[in-house]
């Protein structure tokens, strides 16, 4: 056999036992007579002993190993006479009798170490030798056991796992959709599913009470820190439930992955707050609730004294930096210049220090008096060693802007500490928004998405100010899922398309099908989707998904280990109907 153990296990009482041990050559030194070689594998590190005196034909073997050989030995478990505290082998080493080596290597184009000399782009294109680093295997295995405590907990809650197909119809609504050409029917394009919606509906008219899926699903569009092409979502519905028992449901999953995954327990009920209270606070429909900065309207404190740019805005929002009035000059301008960049986009910030003595200092002290910086204080709730951070212009900007602002500020002051969790509810969305460029309305989360039913009257009369029965989990400034209870009723579907834009032809033909299935009984029915790749980010305390995903993409869409996308064969374009001629 290649193996009898790991190279993470042996301990103090294996002491005595001859192995057999495979793995890689993480490093080896020479001292003296003496070669000594760590060797890995998913496990851990065990350190080889080889001895110019016990075998120097032997050693003289081991000395020519390079990084990254794999090898197997066999030996003796001898106790260590230097101990190494740092890892769970490090009290005993392999007295080695036996190297056979299995495969050679070149060497790596980087250190396979934590602290590794590769950048992000050489890693992602050798992915393959960066996944034996133990940081990222961790981040794996985190995935890993997420994965299985959820399938345990909805199979506990009687949860059905159920596939659903990957190539589907395209449909106008979300994001850009890939598209797959048929070569049996030519002319004609498959999907893939930004998400199973349509099927999990249908599901739940089958008589599926309770469907879950861990799926993959995928999106054409830009790209960031925490969103891939092709990721992967917990896709949940259940029949015949409201908004609460959703939410319940979920929110015990959430506290058993986090309890069983990372030993972390959330005391009570999860908190909730409206999206319009969210956006009004925060200026986010996903707020970090870890520290406060809560936006103060300023609009009745600064305007009309003579000061244009905030005489002239729609909005003034002030936040708090608690004991920030010793920030020096220096430092106020590099916030300036920050919230300058484009992608903040404000024209620029005024800031009031409340100094420690009562009296304040601001960057427009010729339009204020102290009288009036005392009336912003009491305003913003700012205290004695205080600074006041103040952006102003169209409403749904400065919000965004603020929100930017708040979250840096948060970073640069040690308040988003990335092993605090603090979870919130978002609920009463929107149902439409508007979209200027189309001079329509478009459903803020999908056309299947249930209004509020004492709000279903303004669909003929104001449509804008129509809530959702929606809900989205946000987590340190994450959505981690979002979902909604879903139309179940033919007409309100076909009233909500019509809001949508769809002519009655248009609606049929996209989704005719789930409107059939409608006139067989539909239940009322709701769900919820979880982005695993965030959840598991989140968990893990990172802001980018990537080293969660085992072979993930670069900015650009790319897989640069593999080279994709990439051309075809011209033969294979003919046999698709793609045949471009000239």
């Amino acid at each position: 056999m290649y193996r009898t153990h790991n190279c993470g296990e042996l301990r103090l009482s294996d002491v005595g036992n001859n192995v057999t041990l495979s793995g890689w050559v993480q490093r080896t030194r020479e001292m003296g007579g003496m070669t000594f070689v760590d060797l890995r594998d998913r496990y851990g590190i065990t350190q080889l002993a080889f001895s110019s005196d016990d075998n120097d034909e032997l050693n003289q073997k081991a000395r020519k190993l390079g990084r990254e050989f794999v090898i197997q030995i066999k030996g003796n478990v001898i106790e260590r006479s230097s101990k190494n505290k740092n890892i769970p082998t490090g009290e005993v080493e392999i007295k080695v009798e036996e190297l056979n080596i299995l495969n050679a290597a070149n060497t790596p184009p980087f250190t396979i170490e934590e602290e590794t000399d590769g950048g992000d782009e050489l890693r992602m294109k050798y992915r393959y030798l960066d996944l034996r680093r133990k940081s990222i295997l961790n981040k794996l295995h985190l995935r890993n056991k997420v994965a299985l405590e959820t399938r345990k907990f909805l199979d506990s809650v009687d949860f059905m796992d159920v596939e659903t197909p990957y190539l589907i119809k395209s449909t106008p609504e979300g994001a850009r959709d890939f598209v797959v050409p048929s070569r049996m029917n030519e002319g004609e394009f498959y999907a893939l599913p930004q998400s199973p919606q349509t099927f999990k509906q249908l599901l739940m008219v089958s008589g599926i009470d309770k469907y879950y899926q861990i799926v993959r699903c995928f999106r054409d569009e830009d790209l960031r820190a925490d969103r891939q092409p092709e990721f992967t979502q917990i896709d949940c519905e259940m029949s015949f439930v409201e908004q609460e028992d959703i939410l319940n449901t979920f929110e015990n999953m959430v506290k058993h992955l986090f309890k069983s995954c990372r030993n972390v327990e959330f005391e009570g009920d999860f908190p909730r707050m409206t999206y319009a209270d969210a956006m009004e606070k925060y200026g986010s429909d996903k707020p970090d609730i870890r520290f406060g900065m809560e936006f103060k309207n300023l609009n009745e404190v600064t305007q009309n004294k003579g000061f244009k740019i905030f005489d002239e805005a729609e909005l003034v929002l002030g936040i708090v930096a608690e004991d920030c009035a010793i920030y020096t000059r220096k430092q106020l301008d590099a916030l300036t210049k920050w919230v300058k960049r484009p992608q903040v986009g404000a024209l620029g910030m005024v800031y009031c220090k409340y100094n420690a003595d009562g009296t304040f200092k601001s960057s427009v002290d010729k339009f204020y008096s102290q009288e009036d910086l005392q009336a912003w204080a009491d305003a913003s709730g700012a205290q004695p060693g205080d600074l006041m951070l103040v952006l102003s212009g169209d409403a749904d900007k400065v919000r965004s802007q603020m929100n930017d602002l708040r979250l840096h500020m948060g970073d640069e002051l040690g308040l988003r500490n990335p092993n605090e969790f603090k979870p919130l509810w978002v609920v009463d969305f929107p149902l439409l928004e508007w979209d200027e460029d189309n001079n329509r309305y478009h459903a803020m989360h999908h056309p299947f998405t249930s209004p509020k039913e004492e709000d279903i009257a303004l669909l003929e009369t104001d449509p804008g100010k129509v809530r959702a029965n929606a809900y989205d989990l946000a987590m340190n400034g994450v959505e981690l899922g979002g979902g909604s209870i879903r139309i179940h009723d033919k007409e309100l579907q076909a009233k909500m398309f019509k809001h949508l834009g769809f002519t009655d032809e248009e609606a049929q033909k996209q989704f005719g099908f789930l409107m059939d299935a409608f006139e067989f009984g539909a239940p009322p029915h709701g769900g919820i989707a979880f982005g695993l790749d965030r959840l598991v980010a989140t968990m893990g305390g990172s802001d980018s998904i990537r080293d969660y995903i085992a072979f993930p993409k670069n900015n650009s869409g790319r897989d640069i280990m593999i080279d994709a996308p990439a051309t075809i064969d011209e033969e294979q374009l003919k046999e698709l109907g793609l045949k471009i001629e000239g």
